[in-house]
């Protein structure tokens, strides 16, 4: 069965080729592109780290639900550019074995 990221990764692929952008909200979104989409993406990141500081159940069920906002929103940034999950996922299993102060200091140069 495929992870719900890997088909939510296929339907914004497919509405990245529909002609139609008022045909969805994920098209409307891919037709604005990288400059508005982004700015989508920092709403939402700023929304999830909001929801994180609401106290208890309540506040755990928001911060879920605005992680799935960022994802999605970062998933059509993605499409934008034309990078898929996996190239993400490659990048990440990369950086096993290394500490986050190294892999920073690599970027860094």
């Amino acid at each position: 069965m495929p992870r719900p990221i890997d088909q939510l990764e296929a339907t914004i692929a497919s509405r990245k080729s529909e002609a139609e952008a008022a045909s969805s909200y994920t098209a409307r979104l891919l037709a604005g592109g990288v400059d508005k989409i982004g700015e989508k993406v920092i709403e939402e990141a700023a929304e999830v780290v909001e929801a994180a500081g609401e106290p208890g159940e309540v506040g755990r069920q928001h911060t879920i639900a605005e992680a799935g906002d960022v994802l999605y929103h970062l998933l059509v940034l993605l499409a934008a550019r034309g990078i898929a999950l996996a190239e993400v996922e490659q990048e990440l299993a990369r950086r096993f074995g290394m500490s986050g102060l190294e892999e920073k200091a690599l970027r860094d140069h």
